[in-house]
């Protein structure tokens, strides 16, 4: 509360207080400004002529500082000459002495919940820019770790091995990355499916691959191939690297990853066969949609995912399951692959159950360089 006149003044402020409101009160413009430079008011009510600082130069002043708080202005005598200033300078309201009690109390009810309103506006533009800069901060920071572990990728390789004769049948490539922001596979294909790269991934594999064919001491060599890939022309270009020695190159797709996804992938993976590639289900029974994928991409190879090969030699469920599989797989010629494999107890169990090709820690764990495999 403002005004110059002390009894007013004191009245103003008693009849606010006991409505609930905690008031301060200044005899002048000056001490105002020092009140409301200091403190943060919901609402200044201020007589318009007083000595010195009038109520129009204070609510100048306020607005010069970029100070919105509500204000109501209170005046004996009213003129157009300072009506109009006062509504530019965004008054709330202008009110005529004499002020009634009920009546100052609702106004200044109404101001406060201006006040309200204006500092949740406030807040929550404040709340969305610093959620949409840290989203960008978070952007930019997962955009450069992408690209530092695109730049240190490298194929770790793992065995596959054909126990009936103890040789290795291929080896498999693994994605990993120096990058330890990325920490992990997941973590990197997380990233790019986050910032629309995944082709950047599969391509970088790929090429560093082909480089590796002529040194890996086995014919064959499978390479996991995002269902993303299929739709990325460069895999079906007949000059890209791991399509000239396709015929060494056995793509896996993932059982996790939705074939629906890519509407004429029937399609594309008869052209992948046309151009030489065998193709390989991973992962089957790791989810629900196993043999629906096995029935639409009919595939070379069916790996058997290390959730069922895990303590296979105690599970009867288990063994049943991989029995009908290896059984259906021989029936249609298909070959079967036992991911996972960590104990003697496990592989010897797949043996008896018609599994012949392993992978797992059992034989060897990923390496640079084709790591040798223990029988």
């Amino acid at each position: 509360m403002v005004d110059d006149e002390p009894l007013l003044l004191r009245g103003y402020a008693r009849w606010l207080e006991t409505a609930g409101y905690s008031v301060s009160t200044a005899k002048d413009g000056d001490e105002a400004m020092r009140l409301v430079s200091a403190s943060d008011f919901d609402v200044v009510v201020s007589d318009i002529s007083m000595p010195g600082m009038s109520g129009i130069d204070l609510l100048r002043a306020l607005r010069d500082q970029a100070i919105d708080v509500p204000f109501i202005i209170v005046t004996g005598a009213p003129t157009l000459e300072s009506a109009i200033p006062a509504l530019e300078l965004g008054a709330l309201r202008y009110l005529y002495k004499p002020v009634y009690p009920a009546d100052l109390e609702v106004i200044v009810q109404k101001a406060v919940e201006v006040a309200n309103a204006a500092r949740a506006r406030k807040e929550a533009l404040a709340a969305a820019g610093s959620a949409r800069a840290s989203a960008a901060k978070s952007h930019d920071e997962l955009a450069a770790g992408f690209d530092r572990a695109l730049a240190t990728m490298w194929p770790a390789y793992q065995p596959i091995v054909r126990w009936s004769n103890q040789r290795v049948y291929a080896f498999e490539a693994l994605l990993r990355s120096e990058e330890k922001s990325l920490p992990h596979p997941g973590a990197v294909l997380d990233a790019a499916e986050k910032l629309g790269r995944l082709s950047e991934v599969g391509r970088n594999m790929r090429g560093a691959v082909a480089r590796d064919v002529e040194w890996a001491p086995s014919p064959n060599l499978f390479v996991n191939l995002h269902t993303r890939d299929l739709l990325d022309d460069a895999l079906y270009a007949p000059d890209a690297p791991l399509s000239k020695v396709s015929d060494r190159i056995v793509l896996e797709i993932t059982e996790r990853a939705a074939l629906e996804d890519v509407r004429d992938f029937r399609a594309r993976i008869s052209t992948l066969r046309e151009m030489g590639f065998r193709i390989a289900i991973d992962d089957l029974g790791a989810g629900f949609a196993g043999l629906t994928s096995f029935a639409h991409v009919e595939p070379e190879v069916v790996k058997i995912d290390m959730s069922l090969v895990r303590d296979v030699h105690l599970n009867a469920t288990k063994r049943r399951l991989i029995a009908s599989v290896t059984g259906l797989c021989r029936d249609m010629g298909k070959l079967v692959v036992a991911e996972g494999v960590e104990t003697p107890a496990e592989r010897d169990a797949l043996v008896d159950l018609g599994c012949d090709l392993f992978q797992g820690y059992l034989f060897a764990k990923p390496a640079k360089a084709f790591p040798e495999a223990k029988f």
